[in-house]
């Protein structure tokens, strides 16, 4: 009989082993995470988009939840979308069905040093720290995996930011074939400077240079290791082509950050699963295109004023609230149309609203708030990083 004599299994390219053999024939295996909730990424697969489906402004998020469109000092506005990931490719056959995209416009004065076109990813402090990472050690990773389509081949960046320290990771990944989706991962090694503090406040923040000009970049940075942050020498000098090509795309879905040096199977969760986490940053109600949703119900101070609780699922923070559109305050079988609404202690999961109409209501009577047949009419809730 054949017999296979070694200490230790590991792969060509793993960092450290798989199964170790101890001298007495016993074996330890290392387990690849598997598990559920391994995903440190909110919304990683793009399902969820509460705000809408392509925006020109510059930045914030707007069309795919907890994912950042960041675009500075071009000369024809970018545009950033939630769009399908087409049938029959391998994205799709894995369970992918949508993406975040930049449309680039036309840059006609060129690549600029102030330029900047990048997606952005910020989580809570207390999710890495809790991660069961030990991001202190340098032989201890998280991994990082995506998937990226671009109309342009070329080398992109990507930098990881730690609020908590003001420290900064850089690397560089190379996108090899032009508008077919390609698997990026990437070992992300600990550090004894690194500290994630046990809050909810920003914690670790990832972001996808398409391009960034050279007023934040210089020719030979450190990559791959953790470094105090600086706007203007931290992040590496970039190709321009894709920023210079008349309406370049990118493509990015299936992010995900997972502690080990392994990238594992994308850990795909229900829509309502996504959804609950998303509303933790942000809310709106009613839900979008709903022209006669029902708010909330009040009681009527004067002939001009009513208000009421208006409860939700509990936010990171107290959020701002904001709204637009039309609303009605329904009262004795009539509508009587809202000149304002005002937000009064405004706490993590319940807030008082006050609406003003012009006369009509009764002191000490009852009355509910709705959409006054608007279907863009909405009531925001924010409490982003």
């Amino acid at each position: 009989m054949s017999q296979l004599k070694v200490n230790t299994i590991r792969h060509t390219g793993a960092s450290s082993d798989a199964i170790t053999l101890a001298s007495d024939g016993t074996a330890t295996a290392k387990i690849t995470n598997n598990l559920s909730n391994k995903n440190l990424v909110i919304n990683g697969a793009m399902q969820v988009n509460q705000r809408g489906t392509t925006s020109t402004t510059d930045f914030g998020i707007k069309v795919v939840d907890r994912f950042n469109g960041n675009a500075t000092n071009w000369d024809e506005r970018p545009t950033q979308a939630w769009v399908d990931v087409a049938s029959g490719t391998t994205p799709y056959n894995l369970g992918f069905r949508k993406a975040f995209k930049w449309t680039n416009g036309n840059q006609t004065s060129g690549a600029g040093g102030s330029d900047v076109v990048s997606i952005e990813y910020k989580s809570e402090s207390q999710d890495i720290a809790t991660s069961g990472w030990n991001y202190k050690s340098a032989t201890e990773f998280l991994t990082i995996s995506f998937w990226v389509k671009s109309s342009v081949a070329q080398e992109f960046l990507c930098q990881l930011y730690n609020a908590d320290t003001d420290e900064t990771y850089i690397f560089v990944y190379t996108v090899s074939s032009a508008d077919t989706w390609q698997k990026i991962t990437h070992s992300v090694k600990g550090d004894s400077s690194l500290n994630f503090n046990n809050d909810n406040g920003q914690g670790l923040e990832m972001m996808w240079y398409l391009f960034v000009g050279t007023d934040q970049t210089i020719a030979s940075p450190s990559l791959e290791t953790w470094a105090t942050y600086s706007g203007t020498d931290t992040k590496k000098d970039m190709t321009s082509t894709w920023y210079t090509t008349n309406d370049a795309t990118f493509e990015l879905t299936g992010v995900q950050w997972e502690v080990g040096d392994t990238a594992t199977d994308f850990e795909h969760r229900s829509y309502a699963d996504e959804l609950n986490r998303c509303l933790r940053y942000y809310q709106q109600y009613p839900k979008a295109g709903d022209a006669y949703g029902p708010l909330f119900n009040c009681a009527n101070q004067t002939s001009t004023t009513t208000q009421g609780v208006f409860s939700f699922p509990e936010m990171r923070v107290k959020p701002s609230m904001d709204d637009s559109g039309n609303f009605r305050v329904l009262f004795n079988d009539g509508a009587l149309g809202v000149t304002g609404l005002s937000y009064i202690n405004i706490q993590k999961s319940t807030a008082i609203i006050r609406a003003t109409v012009s006369s009509g209501l009764s002191a000490e009577t009852a009355s509910n708030v709705t959409v006054n047949n608007d279907a863009t009419a909405k009531i925001t809730l924010s409490s982003e990083l």
